[in-house]
Parts: C-alpha cells; structure tokens; sequence
C-alpha cells in the first residue's frame, strides 16, 4: 500500500504539479503578461451567463472597452445568443473546458474531448474556429504543455486575479484589489457567472459595480482593455523583444532586487497606481551644506530621499525614439509627481520637519529645471561606491547603456541634488495647501533661524547608503 501511495505521489507530481509550478513561475508555454504602453486586457472565466453577462457586454459597450471571455461549454450551450453578442460586438472568444473541471482530476484524451466539445460549440454560433484556451483554475497537466502536430490552441493564464467569485468580498474591497494592478500589459482575471464550484451564484453583481469604477479610471488614465490576441501582438512587436535574453534576465533580476530593498527600507511611493517616484525620511548624515534659501543642511536633519522607479525608466528607455523622448517624458512624469509628492510630505507627520529633499544622480543637466541644486559630492568612498553603483544601474536599465557609458563616461558624474523642503511646499504643492506647513514651520524655526543664519561653511554630503536612479 506504501508503494503504490509512493507512485500515485510521483505520477501527481510529474503530470499536475511540477507542469503547474513551470508555467506559473516561468511562463513556459502560456502567455500571462502582455508589454504595452497604454493597453492592459480583461478576461472573464466561466461564461456565458444569462443574467450577468448581457450586463457585463452593456457595461464594455459603454467604455468601448474590449475584452476576452473564456467560456465554458455547457453555459454556451444554453447562451447562444449571449455567446453571439459577444462576437458580433467585437470581443475574443476562448474555451475554458466544457465542464468546469480540474486538468488534473481528467485523463488526456478527456481534456481533449472538453476541447473541442466546446470549439465546436463556438463555431456553431459564430462562424469561427478559436485559438486560446484557458484550464480552469489556470491548472494544466504535462499533456496541456506538450506541443502537438494537431494543437491550435494557446494557453492564456492572467498577471492578476482577485477573488471575485466570492460576493463576500464586496465591490468596494474588489474596486481597490484591481485598480492596485491596473497596468499597462496586465492580464486581469474576472468571472461573469457565479454558477460554478466555489463561487457565490449573485458574486458578479459587485464585480460589476467595481468594474465600472475601476473603467472609469482607466479612461481618465489614459488606458485602454483590449483583446488577449492584440496583446500577443503587441508583445511580439514589443522593443524588449530587440534586447539578449541575457540582458532581459539581469533586468529582471535587478527589479526584483529593488522591489525587495524598497521593501526592506519601507521606501513609500507616490502613486502606487503608476509608480515613478519613490521616498523615504531619513536623517541626513553628510557634512554641513548650505542650501539655496540660506539655511544650513547639518548631520542629523530630517531629510525626505528621493528614488526614481527604475522599470519605469527602463519601459521609457526600451520604447524612447531619442534621448530628447526620453527626457520629454521623464520631465512630464516628474511634474505630475511632485505636487502629489508635496501633498504627502505635508500631510505626513515625519516628513514635515525634513529640511529638504535629497537625491545623489547621474541625471545632471536637468534637476535644476524643477528647482533643485546640483553640488559636486566630495571624493572618497561614498562617491567612488555611488559612481561603481550608478554605472552598473545605468548599464542595466538603459537598453543601450554600455554604449551611453563609453560614449559619455566623462559626463557620467554621481551629483547630489538639493531643494529646500518649504521652496519645494511652496512651489509644488497645491494653492493653498501649503499653509498649515508654513505655518508650523515657522513656530520650530523661530528659535533656531538667527543661529542658522550666522553659521559659516560649505561642504559635501557623504555617509549615505543608497541613492536615486541613473538615466
């Protein structure tokens, strides 16, 4: 009895788990993530329903948002009006099983017959043989993955799913679960019927109302849901497609490394919807320096440390037409982070005492444009680390970066940048907003202001640990 447990373990693992494990992980044989500038798709599993899914295609219609819908044979069978609606208003059609059951509780020969039961189906509504297929729960099988003469079908699994079949969750919680992944190239999972094993039979109605909510942002965004074919295209047409499989695997290696360490520092963003800029408070650990308005920057000020977010810069890289798109869009990200960035420091407790925002770059012909100054850092181990740092970050998230090193090596110079935490408040933070900070401000530098004022010195900062992103 233990051999034969021993064996229907290993067959389990090699014909469900580890197949499973490979695509998940390394997306091997399924596509789960598109690359786009302004597209993300919608996908919706276990359709079609009779009472949801005419809601769902009038909700679409009305944002002219497209979408894919993955269905089950079974309900299609019983929906074909439904199932042609969805066709004849432009939407991509996949299968999702005739029944809704695991690849791993069925044989083969059974996944196959599921198969092409419900393309069959499909094709007598629409007209129209189907290409994608997705297992229910995103479960293959070892045969799911092997590439058949016969086989048309292509896997498609998703970036992000959000529990919605339970209506527990309620629309206001699933509202804020989707719009956290609401991005360019995601693949988002959603259901429109509530009628399978697990689900809540009326869950759809809340996703219904979030999805109105989360379509209402993408449009003001920018954003646009298309189908799981236009974004197969767009990958395959993606600039990341022009780069070494080597150089693609250091990219992602160093991204993942820094989502780590932002973790791990707590590093706060500014707009997690569409990340570009990254702080933290911290006490300033350099030498004295002066700042612009006259006042001394000294060893143990709060100071509020900027990171820019470097899989943004490196999408704006990859898909910039010349170093001058580049900064065009860098310049547009910034303006429309920093006055978001001077909301939060004031209404945030331990960033209202900093003295100052902080960066050390190698972006140095541009800074002083938003109102920062540029000060040289002082030779020794803080500028040679920096320097070794920022060239290898440069190198990584540049498509052409080692090129740009050889190029311009004498230009690429570790600075600091420097702006006066309430030139900052006062510049970009919006009108009126900035009163209450001025306000307590001026009460904590009454007392300290005449000594500030009359200390004498300039020097460099030097001692801190990490630092801003190199373009």
């Amino acid at each position: 009895m233990q051999t034969l447990l021993l064996w229907l373990f290993y067959i389990s693992t090699f014909y469900a788990f580890i197949p499973g494990l490979i695509t998940r992980i390394f997306g091997f044989r399924v596509f789960r993530k598109g690359s786009s500038e302004n597209e993300y798709a919608l996908t919706f599993d276990d359709g079609p329903d009779a009472q949801y899914t005419p809601k769902l295609l009038d909700l679409l219609k009305k944002y002219d948002a497209k979408a894919t819908f993955f269905l089950v044979g079974s309900h299609a069978e019983q929906n074909p009006e439904v199932v042609k609606r969805m066709y004849d208003e432009g939407h991509l059609i996949g299968i999702h099983n005739y029944e809704h059951k695991s690849n791993w509780l069925m044989r083969p020969a059974t996944v196959t017959k599921q198969i092409m039961k419900t393309d069959k189906i499909i094709h007598s509504i629409t007209g129209e043989r189907t290409l994608y297929y997705r297992p229910p729960w995103g479960i293959v099988n070892l045969f799911d993955l092997k590439k058949r003469g016969g086989s048309r079908f292509k896997i498609i699994l998703w970036s992000a799913m959000f529990g919605d079949w339970r209506e527990k969750i309620g629309a206001d919680r699933l509202t804020e679960r989707i719009m956290s992944k609401l991005q360019p190239g995601e693949v988002l999972l959603l259901h429109d019927c509530g009628t399978t094993a697990g689900a809540n039979p009326d869950a759809p109605q809340q996703m219904l109302i979030a999805l109105e909510r989360v379509l209402q942002e993408a449009e003001q965004r920018g954003l646009k849901s298309i189908r799981i074919d236009d974004m197969i295209k767009a990958k395959e047409n993606a600039p990341e497609k022009k780069l070494s499989r080597s150089k693609l695997i250091v990219v992602k290696l160093w991204l993942l490394w820094e989502s780590v360490f932002r973790k791990m520092f707590r590093i706060k963003t500014v707009n997690p919807l569409d990340p570009m800029l990254h702080y933290r408070v911290r006490k300033y650990s350099g030498q004295s320096i002066e700042l612009e308005n006259g006042t001394m920057l000294q060893k143990g000020d709060k100071i509020v440390e900027l990171h820019l977010d470097n899989e943004k810069l490196f999408r704006f890289g990859i898909r910039s037409r010349s170093t001058v798109h580049l900064a065009i869009q860098m310049i547009r990200s910034m303006e429309k982070e920093f006055p978001t960035l001077a909301q939060q420091i004031i209404e945030n407790p331990a960033a209202r005492d900093a003295k100052a925002l902080y960066g050390v770059t190698m972006v140095n012909r541009g800074p002083e444009k938003f109102g920062f100054q540029i000060i040289d850092l002082k030779e020794g181990l803080f500028l040679t680390s920096s320097r070794i740092y920022l060239k290898f970050l440069l190198s990584v998230i540049h498509p052409s970066g080692q090129s740009r090193l050889k190029d311009h090596a004498q230009q690429l110079v570790p600075k600091m940048i420097l702006m006066p935490m309430g030139y900052f408040i006062e510049r970009y933070a919006e009108s009126g907003s900035h009163r209450h900070y001025q306000e307590s401000k001026r009460s904590r530098n009454e007392s300290s202001e005449e000594t500030e004022h009359n200390e004498l010195g300039l020097g460099t900062a030097q001692g801190l640990e990490s630092s801003t992103s190199a373009i």
